[in-house]
């Protein structure tokens, strides 16, 4: 099979979002959007740093990967429509293998009805997958980590350190409870779409999706909003069965672990109820796990001991750029 039929293979036979104008088949896509808010987020996933074969099977990585951008339009309030993929393949990668990748991707773009519009394949010596995906929001109602204040609440969505946690017993065979909840934590997680769009009433809220570990991802909101966020660390939500592994690994994971993909936001006091409504409405958790206050020159993330004692939080997490 050359590039062409591949491409023949994996195209979707009709599209879905009524804005598409031109689908796959020209050297560009065409929508038009009606008004709204255009929204872009792109990520790249690598063979050997986000992935392996022992951890993440090719249905797997396609999933994960399309989940990560999803996530991403979540956290900016926006509905998921459309995906793009560029993905370069090495010769040990048979094509059946990479179709099986983009069934993944497949399965989870189906439930939010996104349509694949475009991309580009090359050889290359490792697996590389770039995505972009494309989302509407609408008009001035797109999030951003700006939009932080003084006296809001901080809450978090899920429980976090579970993807780490798959991680781990995928990397340490053994007898774990609740085994099955971890491994589908890490290898398919699930977007928090749904509650965000509920929150789309709201006047003023910030949101970002945790990809990178928690601590990173108050931080990106605390600097953008020029605030300090106070994060109590026995507010951090995990789940019932977490205790069993390592004390360090607990704190470490649900800190700093990332991949978790859940959405962590701030929010007026007197909006708290609107999104507890809407955590109810969509059967996930919600938990308040801290306060915004005026920046504090020791740190623009403090950590509350359970002892009441603040503590600078660094901005640790994963980092492709740290040497």
């Amino acid at each position: 099979m050359d590039e062409f039929s591949f491409i023949d293979e994996i195209k979707q036979s009709y599209y879905r979002q009524p804005s598409l104008i031109k689908g796959i088949g020209d050297d560009g896509a065409v929508t038009q959007p009606n008004g709204q808010n255009v929204v872009f987020v792109k990520d790249m996933f690598v063979e050997g740093i986000h992935f392996a074969a022992h951890t993440m099977s090719p249905f797997h990585i396609g999933y994960k990967s399309l989940a990560a951008n999803i996530s991403d339009l979540a956290a900016m309030g926006a509905q998921p429509a459309f995906y793009l993929v560029a993905i370069s393949i090495p010769k040990e990668w048979p094509l059946k293998k990479i179709a099986t990748i983009f069934q993944g991707m497949k399965r989870l773009a189906n439930k939010y009805q996104m349509d694949l519009i475009g991309g580009d394949t090359v050889s290359g010596s490792e697996l590389v997958i770039s995505i972009t995906a494309i989302g509407y929001a609408e008009d001035n109602k797109a999030r951003y980590r700006s939009d932080a204040s003084v006296g809001d609440i901080v809450f978090v969505t899920g429980t976090l350190g579970d993807s780490q946690a798959g991680l781990h017993i995928l990397n340490n065979p053994g007898a774990y409870l609740d085994e099955s909840y971890y491994l589908m934590r890490h290898q398919m997680p699930s977007p928090r779409v749904e509650f965000a769009l509920e929150l789309i009433r709201l006047p003023r809220l910030s949101l970002n999706d945790i990809s990178d570990g928690i601590a990173s991802e108050v931080h990106e909101i605390a600097d953008a909003s020029k605030v300090t966020i106070v994060i109590q660390e026995n507010k951090i939500p995990v789940h019932f069965s977490y205790g069993q592994f390592d004390t360090n690994k607990q704190f470490k994971w649900k800190l700093f672990g990332g991949e978790d993909f859940e959405l962590v936001g701030t929010v007026p006091k007197q909006h708290w109820n609107c999104v507890q409504e809407a955590a109810t409405l969509h059967q996930i958790k919600v938990s308040k796990i801290g306060y915004v206050v005026e920046q504090d020159s020791r740190s623009n993330v403090l950590l509350q001991l359970e002892n009441g004692k603040k503590v600078s939080l660094q901005k640790d997490g994963y980092n492709h750029l740290s040497r």
